[in-house]
């Protein structure tokens, strides 16, 4: 047996139990933050950073946030889902402004889960 093999049985072991000691609501919160910071990327919200603007990866990533935000909520409690859902609004509604054509009410990235937002 290798040493890098061992090595990377470890490492991968470690990892394992790293994970292991992490609480379910942070995982999905963290989740939730890495999909609302990559979609306020997308939406040109980075600082100097208009240039990244992609709206159809922006709704992808939102509409991704709000099915994790809506079926989690139960889950995760009222303080940690009212945080998630302040922050999918804000980025709905930051989609709905920079869009040049407006989706139709409901139709607006995650809105099939959340309704409409205005």
């Amino acid at each position: 047996m290798s040493t890098e093999h061992t090595h990377d049985d470890d490492v991968t072991q470690q990892a394992v139990r790293d994970i292991a000691e992490v609480n379910a609501v942070e995982v999905i919160t963290t989740a939730a933050v890495h999909l609302m910071s990559a979609a306020a990327v997308k939406l040109g919200l980075a600082e100097g950073e208009e240039h990244l603007t992609d709206l159809d990866e922006a709704r992808k990533l939102i509409t991704a946030l709000a099915g994790l935000v809506v079926t989690s909520a139960p889950d995760i409690g009222n303080q940690h889902a009212r945080s998630l859902r302040d922050g999918l609004r804000t980025l709905q509604l930051a989609f709905r402004e920079a869009s040049i054509i407006p989706d139709a009410p409901g139709e607006g990235p995650g809105e099939k889960l959340t309704g409409h937002v205005s």
